[in-house]
């Protein structure tokens, strides 16, 4: 490869090995679930990588914007073989992302639970971005005697605001989706404390019972677990937002790139590092019922 060094400069160019290391170190491949597939998914570890691109989907979109932005590796937090596959031809979809990434020298990178788990994670992302006050994980990672790592975040609001008024700050503070925020409970009901989980959340309603807050905002809620658990809640008046999937892990990619400029920084890495705004949340349109309540 040569000397690395920047002409005129300290900085040198980190080969994709050197960047993975880094990454894998903030995100431990080990404590993905064991379901997940997480790590690289194609790219020479001894190509040079001088621009990263960051986004929540490994789909042609965002391949076309890290080719057109001349990124050398593209992180995302969804994996793009999650059940496995015995092929990549181009003929099918992410076949086609597989040779587009391949073609143009891009590697790929992917994490997933592992980023959800860690500290600081996508949950804590999603908190810094509707501004609340970190307590603990909401389901802490039994391997941390520190107690900082996990699934999801319980945290407190500057100052109380009703479910309403949470609600419209989510709308606000996150990416904008067709979607929006849905809100299962009393509009009026106060919100002092409240858990978050970026992603699919409702595998941890029990988690979100035991924790005694006054509300939960994750995605993909669906109708008959929510149901059960409006109807299941107790005395407690605790309430529920469902925001789309992408808005809620879409945070975490700028939190990454933070951190992965704070490494290049460090280490004296010729490395530029970008977050995709585009918008891949599968929803385009939403089109309220006549006479729906507000």
């Amino acid at each position: 490869m040569g000397d690395r060094h920047k002409t005129g400069s300290l900085l040198f160019v980190p080969r994709l090995s050197e960047v993975i290391a880094a990454l894998d170190a903030l995100w431990p491949p080990a404590s993905a679930e064991d379901w997940d597939a997480v790590g690289t998914v194609c790219g020479d570890p001894d190509q040079e990588v001088s621009r990263v691109l960051f986004a929540v989907d490994p789909v042609r979109e965002i391949v076309d914007e890290a080719v057109n932005l001349g990124a050398d590796l593209l992180v995302t937090h969804h994996p793009l073989y999650l059940r496995g596959t015995t092929t990549v031809a181009a003929s099918t979809f992410k076949g086609r992302v597989v040779h587009g990434l391949i073609r143009n020298g891009i590697a790929l990178h992917v994490a997933h639970t592992n980023a959800d788990r860690a500290d600081p994670g996508v949950s804590d992302a999603l908190a810094g971005a509707l501004d609340l006050r970190v307590v603990r994980p909401l389901v802490p990672d039994p391997g941390d005697p520190e107690g900082r790592r996990g699934l999801g975040r319980v945290c407190e609001l500057d100052h109380p605001l009703t479910v309403r008024e949470f609600a419209a700050r989510a709308a606000e503070r996150l990416p904008a989706t067709a979607q929006g925020i849905r809100v299962a409970g009393d509009p009026e009901a106060l919100v002092r404390t409240v858990a978050v989980s970026g992603g699919s959340g409702d595998s941890l309603f029990a988690d979100v019972r035991a924790a005694g807050v006054d509300a939960f905002l994750t995605a993909d809620l669906r109708h008959h677990p929510a149901s059960e658990f409006m109807a299941d809640r107790g005395p407690s008046p605790l309430a529920l937002l469902d925001a789309a999937h992408w808005a809620t892990e879409w945070p975490w990619c700028e939190l990454a790139a933070a951190q992965l400029d704070e490494i290049s920084d460090r280490h004296g890495w010729d490395l530029r590092v970008h977050v995709s705004k585009t918008v891949t949340d599968p929803w385009t349109t939403h089109s309220p019922s006549p006479g729906a309540p507000n």
